[in-house]
């Protein structure tokens, strides 16, 4: 959910391959920004590199994390985005719905369902299932 004087996001996630090829599910808006600002992106992953350093939390609880905090924010791109990449990470798709059922009482419902969507479109296609 936005709080008052929280633009509405789509946010896309920090480029993983650090500035290889960008997967084609990425959105137009992001691959276009690589493009213009190639040094921001090289700037924004050794950021994101540092941060994943600069505590005691393991790849796999990072990316949990991120995920919920993507759910707290009702970022569709975000949520889509930490799903696929739990899923390549060798989350189970149990586990990355639990993050949004446990965002029923700290983002809130709407929010949660939201998520739970999202997160259930991407495991669809992943794994064939529709």
């Amino acid at each position: 959910m936005r709080g008052p004087g929280r633009p509405a996001r789509n946010a896309a996630a920090e480029d993983p391959t650090g500035g290889a090829a960008l997967p084609d599910h990425l959105p137009a808006v992001y691959q276009r920004f690589v493009d213009e600002y190639p040094e921001l992106i090289g700037a924004h992953q050794r950021l994101t590199d540092s941060l994943h350093g600069a505590g005691p939390l393991g790849a796999r609880e990072r990316r949990l994390a991120k995920l919920g905090i993507a759910i707290g924010c009702a970022s569709q791109g975000a949520v889509r985005s930490h799903a696929r990449k739990a899923l390549a990470d060798g989350l189970t798709p149990q586990e990355i719905r639990h993050v949004a059922v446990l965002a029923v009482s700290t983002a809130g419902f709407p929010a949660a369902i939201a998520a739970y969507g999202w997160i259930n479109e991407v495991v669809d296609a992943a794994t064939g299932a529709a």
